[in-house]
């Protein structure tokens, strides 16, 4: 590049270039015109800046290009970063000139009003949108903030596989494939592989895509979704809920840090959020007490069930902050579960609930660290022995107490974001009724 050449640079980083010439490459967000004046705003990922082409400070023909401009095609746009008051950024660009990369042409997503169905069928155009793109944003934030509060508290990243030999969460929910031959199923979680990494490095997690083939159309059920799922050795529930509230306090103070301008584009309540982060404990109840609570309420539900979507909604009305729900009946959890030595009616177990009706946004809870008893949960759940005795071999050499959880990634984006449907969590959903694009 010569020195006679504006310095590329994107909308995000305008600020610091005041009073000087610069090109931005992006693509035409919105347009006017008004007599000898054409305003384009011009997005280009990091942010959206109202260009200004002035008839009396341009070649003809430049004028005519943005006269001609339609809404998403693709322009490199050199001008003068001036401050402008009025712009939500607080600079505009004095436009020069304008080159057409590409055009576009009768671009399906307007500025006016469609309806979910229409914008989910065309997502891949969507997420150009300030709403979702707001979203998208804060998904981006949440992600690296978990994986900078596992860093500093020394969790080793750890893969775990996606096709995996048997079921985790229950062989009703599981996505069948085959493999040469075999039969294999898409994962439910990568836990059961960090019990054996947590047995090598002490401390692990993993992050990644797992699958579900719930057949619900709830508004916080996908069928793919993303979770981190830490796990530690010598660890027990107690100390498995204070990790669980020290990450979710630190990916909220992230968001509110970082995210300023997509909160307030989403007109998201700051408040709520601010109280996550205040440094008081999240209130911990025993399953007994929130039966008695939803009860109070007028619920119908009786002792030994499984939290609906409802009850969490109602239980979590008297909070501000989540909640931490512990030692549910072991019948209604997974076969992994330590039982407790004081009740062998109740498992070691948390859900985490988060407040303004989001419902669970972390299970997790304490795993049996004893061959005998885990072999007879693998029993007891009619789950076949043969493809689990790699993890009946983590209780044979060196076992010791060990827990962790699970964390939705798509929930806690539409708890944060106040979005009503989980599908607007996840750049390319997938629900019961949807597989495209």
């Amino acid at each position: 590049m010569s020195s006679q050449e504006p310095p590329v640079v994107r909308v995000g980083e305008i600020a610091q270039h005041e009073g000087q010439v610069v090109e931005l490459r992006g693509w035409v967000y919105n347009l006017r015109s008004s007599g000898k004046l054409h305003f384009v705003q011009v997005r280009d990922g990091s942010g959206i800046i109202q260009c200004v082409v002035f008839k009396g400070d341009v070649e003809p023909e430049v004028f005519e290009c943005a006269a001609e401009l339609t809404q998403e095609a693709s322009v490199i746009v050199q001008g003068e970063v001036r401050a402008d008051a009025r712009s939500p950024l607080g600079f505009e660009l004095g436009v020069q000139k304008i080159d057409v990369v590409n055009g576009s042409v009768d671009f399906p997503i307007s500025p006016k009003e469609h309806g979910t169905a229409f914008l989910m069928e065309h997502r891949h155009l969507w997420l150009r949108s300030s709403r979702p793109n707001a979203v998208l944003r804060i998904r981006g934030t949440i992600v690296d903030a978990c994986r900078q509060f596992m860093s500093q508290e020394g969790f080793l990243l750890i893969d775990a596989p996606v096709l995996t030999p048997a079921a985790c969460e229950g062989t009703t929910t599981l996505f069948e494939t085959d493999y040469f031959g075999q039969t294999a199923y898409l994962t439910q979680s990568g836990q059961l592989y960090m019990e054996a990494a947590a047995m090598a490095f002490g401390k692990v997690y993993c992050f990644g895509p797992t699958f579900r083939a719930e057949k619900s159309k709830t508004r916080r059920h996908l069928t793919e979704f993303w979770m981190i799922e830490p796990e530690m050795a010598f660890c027990d529930l107690a100390q498995d809920m204070e990790i669980a509230q020290g990450m979710v306090a630190h990916v909220v103070g992230r968001v509110l840090a970082d995210c300023s301008a997509e909160l307030a584009l989403l007109e998201r309540d700051r408040a709520p959020l601010e109280r996550v982060v205040a440094g008081k404990p999240f209130p911990r109840l025993q399953y007994d007490d929130a039966i008695e609570i939803l009860k109070s309420k007028g619920s119908q539900i009786e002792w030994g069930s499984d939290l609906g979507g409802e009850d969490e909604t109602l239980l979590s009305q008297d909070f501000d902050t989540p909640v931490l729900v512990h030692r549910y009946p072991a019948a209604v959890k997974a076969f992994y579960m330590k039982q407790d030595p004081e009740d062998d009616r109740l498992a070691l177990c948390v859900d985490m609930l988060a407040p303004e009706g989001y419902g669970e946004i972390i299970g997790g809870g304490q795993r049996e660290d004893d061959l005998g008893k885990l072999e007879g949960r693998i029993a007891a759940h009619g789950l076949p022995r043969e493809a689990f005795e790699w993890y009946l071999d983590l209780r044979k050499y060196g076992s010791v107490p060990h827990a962790g959880f699970g964390m939705g990634i798509e929930r806690v984006v539409g708890w944060l974001c106040g979005v009503p449907h989980v599908r607007e969590t996840i750049p390319f959903p997938r629900t019961l009724q949807r597989i495209y694009p």
